[in-house]
């Protein structure tokens, strides 16, 4: 089988071919560009350098979230669009679970953080111990401290990883035990994203184009705005 991956979730636009559990070839860009501009070409010249056409995938994976609200829509658009052009299938996966899968085949409590900015993160709990992660706690957007006060019961040390690592790392450090993951496995990896989509087709099968969701977490900021506009004309007539 021949999986074609992309991750958009951040500001790093990544792709990558993967077959019976290797990596064929990978590439990235994060230029400053929209992934609109960076995705295609970034497809073309990773197809082309493992000597391969689109119509030989299999079916293709993508982050389906959370993140950026733009990013996650453009790669969901762009998988959405091949797979339905060539009639494959497509596996939607967690970008928490794809950073947990940085880790895969070590020995590791990761826990995925995202900068959910409004004073809150995107976060997770996973269990690694020499294979694929094992999920321990579902995705959520909560509050730094909320956090801080799950992962007090959390036995042993704890691996910070995503682009919210750093920023947990300074507010957590003082619990004595989180570790905070090395800039090579610290972001996210379209690679990390085909290695879930494997795992899960072991499992369950590909979805339909159509099927192929975002999973924002909480509202865009646009509807959360507005929805406090509402509310706040509502008080005022009341």
């Amino acid at each position: 089988m021949k999986l074609i991956a992309l991750e958009t979730s951040a500001k790093t636009a990544s792709a990558a071919v993967l077959t019976e559990g290797k990596v064929l070839g990978t590439a990235s860009v994060t230029a400053g560009l929209t992934h609109s501009q960076t995705i295609l070409p970034l497809m073309e010249a990773l197809l082309k350098g493992v000597s391969m056409e689109l119509s030989e995938a299999d079916g293709f994976a993508v982050s389906i979230g959370p993140g950026s609200f733009t990013g996650l829509r453009i790669g969901i658009s762009a998988v959405k669009g091949m797979a339905q052009g060539l009639s494959k299938g497509c596996v939607g996966i967690s970008t928490l679970e794809g950073l947990a899968y940085n880790f895969q085949g070590l020995h590791y409590t990761v826990c995925p953080v995202m900068d959910a900015r409004c004073g809150q993160v995107y976060t997770s709990l996973f269990w690694v111990n020499g294979g694929a992660p094992r999920r321990l706690w579902e995705d959520m957007a909560i509050p730094m401290t909320t956090l801080k006060e799950k992962l007090q019961s959390v036995e042993g040390d704890i691996m910070l990883v995503g682009d919210g690592a750093e920023l947990a790392y300074g507010a957590l450090s003082d619990t004595g035990k989180v570790l905070l993951a090395p800039p090579a496995l610290r972001y996210q990896s379209a690679a990390s994203v085909g290695f879930a989509a494997l795992s899960h087709l072991e499992t369950e099968g590909f979805i339909e184009p159509a099927q192929l969701l975002p999973a924002y977490l909480r509202l865009p900021q646009a509807e959360r705005e507005l929805l406090a506009r509402e509310a706040m004309q509502k008080q005022s007539k009341g």
